[in-house]
């Protein structure tokens, strides 16, 4: 065992995080849910939606026979999507193939939709005790503090270092823990803003700090020449109680997901509500510009409340388009501006 690995691990014992909702029963299920919440979102925040979802799938048969819009609903508001919609695919295949126990191998792992090298690692040290290197993000910033490896992990022979480091350190007792430790280390105290180097076991060895230079481990990635905004009219089209919603194609933002009917940009709210129900529009409300931002551009979201003495027949209300009544929530997964959009129409009694 490293000095570091032996360190991390004292350190652990005293201050690390052993009561998770996902480690007081890690049985491979749980553990996989809660690494694929736990990518790109904080601890804090994943606790109350990985609560929710085992409850309402508490096997990974519960989660293969589930509507895929029943588990896009307990998404709802946790961001990146894909997440959700893979996780719901590689339930189904591993119920299908193999038999609803859960792949034991790295390489049957990584086969299944949304489970790379570090999160097959993850769930092989953390469910089966396996010795498995993890390099998800909080291990890359200790790690490349620790050792001070420039440049950003993204690149390919950045994170083939980072990887070797990563298997280097990794013990071949107590694996379990050590996962849990270096992502605590990272999430706790190695942090992406001020490091709390005053009280990291790593302290006296860090590279990092030995040259002042926390701040610029790990290298950040390339700035993008600009960021893309698009700017696009939802229709909110009202007929007093209930909503016309649409479900988004896979591909794309908020994929699979319920959302307003996107105006094109060619045409008028009302010009749009002739075609596409039939209808002439009594009535038509601009409210202010909703601004959501993505990994790669914004959106600036313009509602358009178009209110409707009653339901167009020309809406089906069926498949991917359906009117929705606002009384009680929706139960259906919606993306986080759509549905603060949808409570303040409810809440406007309008």
């Amino acid at each position: 065992m490293t000095p570091f690995a032996e360190r991390l691990l004292a350190w652990y014992d005293r201050h690390g995080r052993h009561d998770l909702p996902w480690q007081r029963d890690p049985v491979p299920y749980r553990v996989w849910v809660s690494e694929i919440m736990l990518q790109q979102t904080r601890v804090t925040t994943v606790i109350p939606y990985f609560e929710r979802f085992v409850e309402r799938f508490p096997t990974v048969e519960d989660l293969a026979a589930a509507p895929a819009d029943d588990v896009l609903a307990l998404w709802s508001g946790l961001g990146y999507y894909a997440r959700a919609r893979n996780l719901h695919r590689a339930a189904g295949r591993i119920v299908a193939e193999h038999g609803g126990e859960f792949p034991c191998h790295r390489e049957a792992l990584e086969s299944l939709p949304g489970i790379g090298r570090s999160t097959a690692g993850a769930i092989l040290a953390l469910s089966f005790g396996e010795r498995h290197p993890i390099l998800d993000g909080n291990a890359k910033r200790v790690l490349a503090r620790y050792h001070a490896v420039d440049g950003w992990p993204g690149r390919t022979a950045v994170a083939k270092e980072l990887w070797e480091l990563a298997e280097r350190h990794t013990p071949s007792q107590r694996v379990a823990d050590y996962t849990q430790a270096i992502m605590d280390l990272g999430a706790t105290l190695c942090t992406r803003g001020r490091a709390a180097c005053e009280r990291c076991p790593q302290a006296a060895d860090c590279r990092a700090l030995a040259l002042g230079r926390q701040a610029q481990f790990p290298g950040r990635k390339p700035p993008q020449k600009s960021r893309r905004l698009r700017t696009a009219e939802f229709a909110l089209a009202w007929d007093g109680s209930a909503v016309l919603l649409e479900r988004r194609p896979d591909a794309g933002i908020w994929g699979g997901l319920w959302s307003l009917p996107e105006i094109g940009d060619e045409e008028t709210a009302e010009d749009w509500c002739r075609r596409r129900l039939g209808a002439e529009p009594p009535a038509v409300e601009r409210w202010e510009t909703v601004e959501h931002s993505f990994t790669h551009y914004d959106l600036h979201m313009q509602p358009v409340l178009i209110r409707l003495d009653d339901r167009p027949g020309a809406a089906r209300d069926a498949g991917d388009e359906r009117w929705v009544e606002l009384n009680g929530g929706t139960g259906m997964g919606l993306p986080a501006p759509v549905r603060r959009l949808l409570d303040r129409l409810g809440d406007l009694g309008v």
